[in-house]
This record gives structure tokens, sequence and C-alpha cells, in this order.
């Protein structure tokens, strides 16, 4: 899958002072797996360390099947997955046991154990599954995305053509490794041979830019949030000269804050790469060229390549013009399998074949762009008019540089949640002007946290009736 050892002394990752080569990559690959006995599925508790991505690269390497869990999943939630699916190993970090049931260690390594759960009858799987992963919003859930060998190897080599990404770039790990995001960051370096800086500092913090330029890193990825933080922050203003691109995906970025980002990178001679993805594609979906970033404010870009798009009307017919919204569905060899809910559904074939209904309403404009324009379920009906939330929401955001803000309802009725109450009346004024949504009709709430799962989405699900 990795090839690690064809990219002789390339340093593959850093860590603090620690440099370590692909040779000493592969031979640490070597030493997880040699306990591993037939094909076992492994949950994989992940930090942005080297035991951690040599412990996920070891295991799709050798043919082993492994689930990427955040190292601080609560032991509730570990002991109902581990119920679920009946894993054969578990690799987490050693000071992890509390959370682990009885089980018996094989391996210690870099900080990492490798526990044996004694599984009498594991679960069998799909020969063609190569990674199970939580879906963005499934904190609580059960609910996992199948991904194929076939899957991860096209997505990460359709990311390194469009991004060019070559053996002398060194990306740093911003994002959590068991976020798609995160891990094509991951997988893209690694295949190409580049060098990922490991760190699990806050990308909002002076330390980490401090990395970024004592390191020579020379791309960062984020979500929306990371670079509406960053821009309050000011960061972008610190002289970062190793830095040439800035990638975004993770839910669509405000046209203003696109527009922003995409001027001081043609300014700074850097790129800004807008880009479209979900875990049900693997990772990416779509991409916005850099050149066409100012000209194409607010669109999510074209489809990667070897994949394609659909937009399908109301009437469940292909849209054919321009400037029509449709939902958007999704061609490509990176659509995954399906998803599984427990253990008895890693042997399921292909459900997909090659095609994903994202949920996505979106147009696309003469040139072939594509514009996301809301989510299928984010749309309220109030006197009978629709109600894009995600717009009401950047409007929101646009006005308002106080606290966080989130949407929500249901027909006939908006809520507005904000966690500084001092905009709580402000903010239904604000709607009633801008869109004409009668006051009577929207409530405002302040809430201590807008809840966000792992990479910064909104967990919508999980915000309260006001």
């Amino acid at each position: 899958m990795w090839n690690l050892g064809n990219k002789e002394q390339n340093v593959a990752l850093i860590e603090g002072d620690r440099k370590v080569t692909y040779a000493e990559l592969e031979a640490l690959c070597r030493r997880i797996v040699a306990p591993l006995v037939g094909r076992s599925l492994v949950f994989c508790l992940c930090t942005n360390t080297v035991a951690s991505v040599a412990g996920y690269l070891a295991l799709t390497e050798y043919g082993h099947v492994p689930l990427l869990l955040d190292a601080r999943i609560s032991r509730d939630l570990l002991g109902q997955l581990i119920e679920a699916y009946r894993p054969a190993w578990i690799w987490a970090p050693s000071d992890a046991g509390e959370k682990l049931p009885d089980c018996s260690n094989a391996l210690e390594l870099e900080g990492y154990t490798l526990s044996s759960m004694a599984v009498d009858a594991p679960y069998a799987m799909n020969d063609a599954l190569c990674l199970l992963i939580s879906t963005s919003g499934s904190t609580g859930s059960p609910k996992l995305v199948r991904q194929s060998y076939e899957n991860l190897r096209s997505n990460t080599e359709a990311i390194i053509e469009y991004l060019g990404i070559t053996p002398a770039e060194r990306a740093i790990t911003s994002l959590p490794m068991n976020y798609v995001y995160g891990l094509s960051v991951l997988n893209t370096h690694i295949y190409a041979g580049a060098t990922l800086v490991l760190t699990n500092l806050n990308p909002y913090a002076k330390k980490f830019w401090d990395l970024v330029n004592s390191e020579g890193v020379t791309s960062f990825a984020g979500v929306p949030f990371t670079y509406e933080a960053i821009d309050k922050l000011r960061i972008l203003k610190r002289d970062m000269p190793s830095l040439k691109t800035m990638t975004q995906a993770g839910g669509k970025l405000s046209p203003e804050l696109h527009k922003k980002l995409a001027t001081w990178a043609m300014e700074c001679g850097k790129r800004f790469v807008i880009m479209y993805g979900a875990s049900e594609a693997t990772a990416r979906m779509g991409y916005l060229p850099p050149e066409r970033s100012l000209e194409k404010q607010g669109s999510m870009g074209i489809p990667i390549p070897g994949g394609r798009f659909e937009l399908i009307g109301a009437d469940g017919e292909v849209i054919d013009g321009p400037d029509q919204v449709g939902e958007m569905v999704y061609y490509g060899p990176n659509v995954t399998l399906g998803y599984a809910l427990t253990g008895a559904d890693l042997s399921k074939p292909d459900e997909n074949k090659g095609r994903l209904v994202t949920g996505d309403m979106a147009r696309r404009d003469a040139d072939g762009f594509y514009y996301i324009v809301g989510r299928k379920k984010r749309f309220l009906k109030i006197l009978g008019k629709r109600i894009n939330l995600d717009d009401v929401e950047r409007l929101l955001k646009q006005h308002f540089d106080t606290g966080d803000i989130a949407c929500g309802g249901k027909d006939d009725e908006l809520w507005i949640y904000v966690t500084d109450p001092a905009i709580e009346e402000e903010a239904v004024e604000y709607v009633f002007n801008e869109m004409d949504i009668n006051r009577k009709l929207q409530k405002a709430g302040t809430i201590p946290a807008i809840p966000r799962n792992t990479s910064q989405k909104v967990l919508y699900s999980q915000l309260p009736p006001l």
C-alpha cells in the first residue's frame, strides 16, 4: 500500500527533536504487526505521534483492518464499539489502560501498547475492506464508513495530482488523524514520500506557528472554524516564509472569508485551495484550483481527477443547464463500500457501486464550477418560504464578532443559538431586518458552548430545542 522501503532515507516523520526516516518507519511497522496472526480487526486510539501513525500504516500495509478512534474516547463509548465489533486487538497509548476491558499485552513500543482481546469468533471481513472510520458527526454512534484499498489508493493519488505533492513537501498535523481530512493529509504525504511534522499543539496557539517556521512547514490544512479563529487572532499577519499551500475542507467557508484568504494568498505568493469531501468518499470529491479562487469566490470547485458530479432536480431528473439548484451526486472510485453498524456488516459487499448521494444542494455555473447552497436537511419552511439555515448562520456570524452562533429549528420556527447573551435580542432583530423573518417566528437562546466534534463541525443534533 505505502511502499515505505522504496523511499530510502527520506525523512517521513518529525516529532520534537526526532526525525524518523522511511526505512526506520518500515522497521517500526514490521515490529507492530509481528504478534498479529491472520487478518485482524484492530482498534487504534489515535494521537498525532510516531507510534499512532506507524500503527495505522502497519495495519493497512500488511492487510489488517484498523478502526481509527480518538484516543480521548470515553470508556463507555469504547466499550459499546468493542461490544458491537469484537476487535481482536487494540493499539492504544500505554496510559489508556483504564479505558480497556481485560486484555493481555503483546507489545509495548514508542509509548503505545498492542493488547489482545482474545476474541473466539471474530467477524468475517470483506477482502476489499481496508479501513473503518467514524462519520464526522457520529460521536456516540457505532455507525462506521467501510473504506476499501481501491478507495484509499485512488483518492490519495488524485489528491497528490491536483495539489502537486512531491517528496519535498512538509505538512503539519493541524487536524486529528482519526478525522478523514487529517488522515488524507497523512496518506498523501506518506504515499508521495514527503515529510509529516507531528504535533498535538492547537493551531490557535503561538507555539504551533513557531513550529511551522522552525521546521520549514510547506502546507497547512484547516476546517472553516480553524480559519475563522486564526483570522480573528490575526495569525496570518505573521511572516511564514516556508508556507506555500493552505487547504480548507470540512464544510463551507463564508464567501467573505474565502475572498479574504484567497486575496492574502495571492498577495503573499501562496496557494489557497478550497476542497470538498466526505467520509463516504474516502476524503475528497472536489477542489477549487487556486488560480481561480478569487474569480470563483464561494465555489467548492470542480471534480477531482477520476470523479464527476451530477445535479438531480426535485423531479428526479438530471439538471443539464447552469445556475439551477439540485441535489449533488458524486461518481468515482473513491466512493466507499457503505456503512457498518455492527461487526456482521464487515463482510458486506460494495453497496454504493461508485455512486454517492451527498445530501448537499448545489448549483453549477456556466464554466462547470459548483457552489454548495446548503444541506438538503438544513432547510425550514417559514410561512411557506424555504429558509436555508446555513445562510442565516453565515449572515449572523458575519455581522456579530462575539461568541459562537448556530441555527436550527422546525417549520415556522427559527432557533438561534448564541454563546454571548448580550446579542440574543440583536440577533433576532438582525434576521428580521435582513431576511424579513417575523420576530414572533424566531427564538434566540444562550448556551454555554456550541457542540462540535473533533473536526470542529457543529453537532446540530445535540442542540437543545428552544
